[in-house]
C-alpha cells in the first residue's frame, strides 16, 4: 500500500459531499467533547443513529461529564442504558470511565494506544475519538466505513474475518487525510448510513460512485460478502412474575458474568414444576392465585430464547430480606432500574392502561 497522500480523490468527493449532505447537527457534534464523541461511539455500536439520539440526551443529562459516570451508580448507568441492548456496552463504559478517573487525571488519553486498550474502545473507536473529538487524522474502520469499502474496492470475503479485516484498515489508513479528519470520518460514516446502505443503495446519490467497483460490476448487493450463516440454537426458559398484596414485584439481579450481567430481572426456572419449587423451597411463598402469559421468542445474537412467563400473586415470602441482590420494587420505581428489554415490555404489559 503506497504512502497516504494529504487528501486522494475519494476524500475530496467525500468531502464536498459531506459539506452539502453531511449531517452536522447531531447532539454529540454540539458542544463536541472526547466525553460526548466516546459515549457516542459506544451507542451507535450496533445500534442506528435515530435509535441512539434519544438514549444519548438522556443519559448526557443525567451524566454529563466523565466524572458524573466514573461517580454514579452500576444500576443508575444500566437504567439508562436499558433498551439500548448490548449492556456489556454499558459495563465497559463505567469501568474505563473509573479507570481514567483513577489513571488519567479524570480524561480520557490522548495516545490511540492508551484509548484503544481500555474496556470496550478498541482500535477503531479510539480512531473515532481522536478524529472527532481533537481532528487527528486517524482511520477508521465500523460497519458503515467496512461496507464503503468493501464496495468501492471490490473486496470479496467477509469484513470480520481477520484477512479482509486487515486488507480493510489499510484501504482505511490510505484514504484517510492529514486534514479535515473530523469531517471525513464523520463523512465516510454518514455515506455508509445513509447512501451506500445495506440493501438497495442508493448509487445515484454517490458522490464517488463512479470509481466504486461493486457499482460498476454490479456487485452491491454482493459486497460486503455476508457472515457465513448457521442455524441458532434454542433455548428455553420459565419466567415468574411474583407480585405480593401491595403490587410489588419480585426481582433479581443477574449474576456478573452471562447475558444481561448484573441487570435486574425475573426469576427464572427451566418449566412451571420447577418455577412452582422454587418459590415453595427457596422463598418459601404461600402462592394466591398462578396465571400463565402469552409465551414469546427473544433473540440474540447466538441463540433463540423462548420465554414463557408465569404470574404468581403470593401472600408470604419470606427469603428476600436475607439477599441483597433480591428485592421487591413498586411498579413505578422499575422504571429507574436496569432491566433487559424484553423483562421491562413483559412487566409494562401487565399495567391497566390508562
Amino acid at each position: 500500500m503506497s504512502a497516504r497522500v494529504d487528501m486522494d480523490d475519494f476524500a475530496h468527493a467525500l468531502l464536498d459531499w459531506f459539506d452539502v449532505h453531511g449531517r452536522k447537527n447531531l447532539p454529540w457534534q454540539h458542544p463536541r467533547s472526547a466525553y460526548r464523541v466516546w459515549l457516542s461511539e459506544v451507542m451507535l455500536q450496533q445500534t442506528q443513529v435515530r435509535t441512539v439520539i434519544p438514549y444519548f440526551e438522556r443519559f448526557i443529562a443525567e451524566l454529563p461529564t466523565l466524572d458524573a459516570l466514573a461517580h454514579a451508580s452500576e444500576d443508575k448507568v444500566l437504567a439508562l442504558w436499558s433498551g439500548l441492548g448490548y449492556y456489556s456496552r454499558a459495563r465497559n463504559l463505567h469501568r474505563t470511565a473509573k479507570l481514567c478517573v483513577e489513571r488519567h487525571g479524570g480524561d480520557l488519553p490522548r495516545g490511540i494506544d492508551a484509548l484503544a486498550d481500555l474496556p470496550g474502545i478498541g482500535r477503531s473507536t479510539a480512531a473515532a475519538i481522536l478524529a472527532q473529538a481533537w481532528d487527528e487524522p486517524h482511520a477508521i474502520l465500523d460497519g458503515n466505513v467496512r461496507r464503503v469499502l468493501a464496495r468501492w474496492h471490490g473486496v470479496r470475503g467477509w469484513p470480520g474475518s481477520t484477512p479482509v479485516q486487515k486488507v480493510l484498515w489499510q484501504l482505511a489508513e490510505a484514504h484517510t487525510p492529514r486534514t479535515r479528519a473530523a469531517d471525513y470520518t464523520q463523512a465516510i460514516m454518514d455515506l455508509g448510513a445513509t447512501v451506500c446502505v445495506r440493501s438497495r443503495p442508493l448509487c445515484a446519490a454517490c458522490p464517488v460512485a463512479a470509481g466504486c467497483v461493486a457499482h460498476r460490476d454490479r456487485l452491491t448487493q454482493e459486497l460486503p460478502q455476508a457472515k457465513p450463516t448457521r442455524d441458532k440454537p434454542v433455548r428455553a426458559t420459565t419466567m415468574l412474575l411474583v407480585r405480593d398484596e401491595q403490587g410489588r414485584i419480585l426481582l433479581e439481579r443477574r449474576p456478573p458474568t452471562g447475558i444481561w450481567a448484573r441487570l435486574w430481572s425475573l426469576p427464572e426456572a427451566a418449566d412451571a414444576d420447577a418455577a412452582h419449587a422454587l418459590l415453595r423451597e427457596r422463598f418459601h411463598a404461600r402462592m394466591r392465585t398462578r396465571t400463565p402469559l402469552a409465551p414469546f421468542r427473544h433473540s440474540f445474537t447466538h441463540y433463540h430464547l423462548d420465554i414463557a412467563p408465569l404470574a404468581f400473586e403470593v401472600t408470604r415470602l419470606a427469603r428476600v430480606a436475607d439477599d441483597p441482590d433480591i428485592a421487591w420494587h413498586a411498579p413505578a420505581d422499575i422504571e429507574q432500574l436496569g432491566l433487559p428489554a424484553p423483562v421491562r415490555a413483559l412487566i409494562r404489559s401487565l399495567e391497566p392502561s390508562s
